[in-house]
């Protein structure tokens, strides 16, 4: 059974009158599984409000991201946190949805720079597991009334409420880029170098590494944005910062700017190719030992080191492997563990706080995380 509520009254009565769990989608393109029918808001679409002096844009949880970022250049301006499209990695179609993106916290490389998906949410519609229509936060950036509520609805992956409405800041566009590439170096010269960048006054937007790069050797990624002529200074600085740890050479070229970032942001590295993929969230300091650990297929790091892209031989317990190491392992690809670390002690018990809260019949993606 599939339900596909057409606006929040008809989502409110479907979640008031469920009978058993509800399985919560966009439009499905993140892979999430578990048991229930299934309640997609992918019909509650559309853009309500977009004032791009304010830098606010306001729309229903099914609007399509495409949508958003057309509308949002069409003015010069983007969403501040580079929201990752999951569909090559994970193989599925349609198309993302912004609720999706919030529901998940989607958050690509600029995330170092501008923050999480949930750092640019400043409201939000849901309703709860009883049917409840609960909003939080603005439709502006000064107001801030149910701060904390807001940022728990990004990253709770539909188990507190089925958003139906999200706000936003957003950013103006940036005019040029630039992005300094190192050749060879080892895992630990290369989270030296990203933390050295990052450490820098030269407004670092992004900081990747892989030992296998598009043309097949350890390449280190390193961006800087902005206006044309303090890109060039900041990306010729860094460059003379970094030197001793190898020459590097500063790519300009729009479009092969564009397509690097593409490929770290979507770990297009990883499509096609079978195993399970794991998303890992470490010190950055830490990401040499826990790559050189994993006995992983290929590996991505990006955020400074501080999220490491693993594929791994299905049934490898990337768990396991971290056990001295202080971080989290998300199963993104893959069923042969549970999707979430399961949590432990008193955050386990504030999460189940929370779920009993919002969620007390228990019908919301049950069991997803924990």
């Amino acid at each position: 059974m599939s339900l596909k509520p057409r606006d929040e009254k008809q989502l409110s009565e479907a979640i008031a009158a469920a009978k058993g769990p509800l399985r919560i989608v966009g439009n499905g393109t993140r892979g999430v599984m578990c048991e229930g029918d299934v309640l997609t808001t992918a019909a509650m679409s559309g853009i309500s409000l977009y004032e791009p002096g304010a830098l606010t844009v306001v729309a229903a949880a099914g609007t399509p991201l495409a949508e958003i970022e057309a509308a949002l250049a069409a003015e010069g301006q983007r969403l501040p946190f580079e929201p990752m499209d999951h569909r090559g990695l994970l193989g599925t179609k349609g198309e993302p949805t912004i609720g999706g993106v919030v529901a998940a916290n989607i958050s690509g490389p600029r995330r170092v720079q501008a923050g999480a998906c949930r750092d640019s949410l400043i409201g939000v519609r849901f309703v709860d597991g009883r049917g409840d229509v609960l909003k939080n936060g603005g439709r502006v950036m000064k107001n801030v009334t149910g701060y904390d509520l807001v940022k728990l609805m990004a990253g709770a992956h539909g188990t507190l409420g089925v958003i139906s409405e999200v706000a936003f800041k957003v950013l103006p566009d940036v005019a040029a880029t630039a992005v300094l590439l190192i050749n060879g170096l080892s895992d630990a010269d290369a989270v030296l170098a990203m933390s050295r960048a990052l450490g820098s006054p030269y407004e670092v937007s992004g900081a990747a590494h892989t030992p296998n790069g598009i043309d097949g050797h350890p390449v280190t990624m390193i961006r800087m944005e902005g206006f044309k002529a303090s890109v060039a200074y900041r990306a010729e600085q860094l460059r003379v910062l970094l030197a001793d740890l190898g020459e590097g050479v500063i790519e300009t070229d729009p479009a092969r700017v564009s397509a690097g970032w593409k490929w770290v942001r979507d770990v297009e590295a990883f499509d096609g190719h079978e195993g399970n993929v794991w998303r890992i969230s470490v010190k950055p300091s830490d990401a040499p030992q826990v790559v050189a650990g994993l006995g992983a297929n290929a590996v991505l790091l990006d955020w400074g080191g501080g999220l490491i892209w693993a594929l791994m031989p299905q049934g490898a317990d990337m768990r396991a492997k971290m056990r001295d190491v202080r971080g989290h392992a998300t199963l993104v690809r893959g069923t042969d563990f549970s999707r979430f670390q399961p949590e432990v002690g008193p955050l386990a018990s504030i999460s189940a706080g929370l779920r009993a809260q919002f969620d007390p019949r228990g019908i919301l993606n049950a069991g997803l995380m924990g």
